[in-house]
């Protein structure tokens, strides 16, 4: 294993550990709270932004701050909501399940983000022609699902354009 394989595995095992630690209800929610609060954001902005005009001029700036105003305060209210469920889990004595759950979460979490990397990587710099790229012994396992994550990129920005 070279040092490409050392940091894929540093990449997985951290989030592995941070999913661990965090536990399945708080990296879900955490995760759902991002999301919302950007089709929050994307959806509402353009009731919000007229709204602003007595308090911002530009109608550009009006457009961004209620884009800012909506997605920050979605995040806030995603947050207290984490923190609520996160103390309902650890009252009922589900926190060893949570726990390993999100292990399980921060592992795949791990494993799509090294995904995102390499499918990246070839199209920013020819790390394909290198020799770490070439003899690393993790690559070739995580690019035999690049067929399919394309695809899947593709229909989620497919989805998301539609929504928009």
């Amino acid at each position: 294993m070279n040092w490409a394989d050392w940091t894929i595995v540093a990449i997985v095992g951290v989030s592995t550990l941070i999913g661990l630690s965090r536990g399945f209800v708080r990296e879900t929610l955490s995760l759902l709270t991002w999301v919302a609060a950007f089709l929050v954001a994307m959806m509402f902005r353009e009731q919000l932004a007229p709204l602003l005009s007595n308090l911002v001029d530009t109608p550009s700036l009006q457009a961004i701050a209620a884009f800012a105003i909506l997605f920050f305060g979605t995040l806030l209210a995603g947050a207290l909501l984490n923190m609520m469920l996160s103390a309902f889990v650890e009252a009922t004595g589900l926190s060893g399940t949570d726990r390993v759950l999100g292990m399980v979460f921060g592992l795949a979490r791990g494993a799509i983000v090294v995904m995102a990397l390499l499918i990246l990587a070839p199209a920013l710099a020819p790390v394909d022609q290198d020799s770490w790229w070439s003899e690393s012994v993790l690559i070739p396992h995580f690019l035999e699902f690049e067929g399919s994550a394309r695809e899947l990129a593709k229909s989620v920005k497919d989805y998301f354009v539609e929504l928009f």
